[in-house]
């Protein structure tokens, strides 16, 4: 999620469990540790000029649920060494360490992005993709809390609006989820009526809201894009078929590069060659034709074969375009006519 709503729960979980008279510091403290996990990108484009690399290690080892618990211990414990507050109140602040950090992953896993919960161990990351990068109506609720608890201080009323903030939120994640499977249950129904029922997909909310969703299905071919809105559609899901060089795609399937992306992205994407070049782009970011996430990752050789480019090259993304974003509202409460394409194309953007 956006770093605002993750420093806001960050300080709305620290604060909801310390005691009154420490609440205020505990909301810095979880502000603080909040945001802490999405600082690896800084060492990570430091340390490597592969944008592949770049994109796959981000939310990996910082996001692990082996290690945050530890790191939180251990600052704790640090913290507490030191006196003052958490040698004042130790249980309460190493609840607060714990929550504020590990809160970060867990809910950056209902995105669709991937978050690596469970690093080392080679799992594929975690994408429930039921919520976009930047929800207003999950963050309200947590902001509300903060401001009410920021202005009350040690007052009761404060740790009561915190935690109404944090069922409210929670509560919308799981409307999210609500609404994602409504979302799968019609596209089950649709793509068995087209003989795709074992068929890889995903779902993912259009930005800034719950009520309308993209739905991608991998095909032989290529893949298959589709929306639904939850509140004005009836009937099966209209998918479009766009292609993809699959034949490109399987035989450069050996290079690192390839792999790596096939691994986190679990194979949702769009192989093309362009010039000679293979582009893979990650068709769980963006919207046909333009994808957020773009990588120049081979060159056709002179025998026929690909030969891995070192490193890739990430290539610009042409996906979120404001114009596009300006019909979404219209389209969640509008059903497009019967064989006619949706005349709003919102952009997903990046989870």
């Amino acid at each position: 999620m956006d770093s605002l709503t993750q420093i806001l729960l960050g300080a709305s979980v620290a604060a909801a469990v310390v005691p009154a008279r420490h609440r205020r510091a505990a909301m810095g403290a979880g502000a603080v540790l909040g945001t802490l996990p999405d600082l690896d990108s800084l060492p990570l484009w430091l340390l490597t000029d592969d944008p592949v690399a770049q994109m796959t290690l981000h939310r990996g080892l910082s996001h692990s649920l082996f290690v945050l618990p530890l790191v939180a211990w251990a600052l704790w414990a640090w913290f507490r060494r030191r006196g003052g507050r958490v040698a004042d109140a130790p249980r309460a602040w190493f609840w607060a360490f714990q929550l504020a950090l590990v809160t970060h992953p867990l809910l950056d896993a209902f995105t669709v992005y991937g978050t690596q919960l469970l690093w080392p161990l080679p799992a594929p990351p975690v994408m429930l993709s039921s919520l976009f990068i930047i929800d207003p109506a999950y963050t309200v609720w947590l902001l509300g809390g903060v401001l009410v608890a920021l202005w009350a201080g040690a007052k009761p009323v404060a740790r009561t609006a915190l935690v109404a903030g944090l069922v409210l939120s929670s509560g919308y994640i799981g409307w999210s989820l609500a609404a994602k499977a409504m979302v799968e249950r019609e596209a089950t129904r649709t793509l068995a009526t087209m003989g795709l029922a074992d068929a890889p997909r995903f779902s993912v909310p259009m930005p800034l809201n719950t009520l309308l969703w993209r739905v991608v299905v991998m095909t032989p071919d290529g893949y298959l894009e589709g929306e639904r809105s939850v509140v004005a559609d009836r009937g099966p899901i209209h998918f479009r078929a766009h292609d993809s060089d699959v034949q490109a795609l399987a035989a450069a399937g050996d290079l690192p590069a390839v792999q790596r992306l096939q691994w986190f992205n679990h194979g949702f994407m769009r192989a093309q060659v362009r010039d000679g070049t293979l582009v893979l782009s990650d068709l769980r970011m963006g919207l046909e034709p333009g994808y957020f996430f773009n990588f120049a990752v081979a060159r056709r050789a002179g025998d026929g074969n690909w030969q891995a480019l070192a490193p890739p090259r990430q290539l610009p993304g042409d996906a979120g375009r404001g114009e596009q974003l300006a019909g979404l509202w219209q389209r969640i409460w509008q059903q497009p006519a019967a064989g006619v394409p949706a005349a709003t194309q919102p952009a997903a953007g990046a989870q």
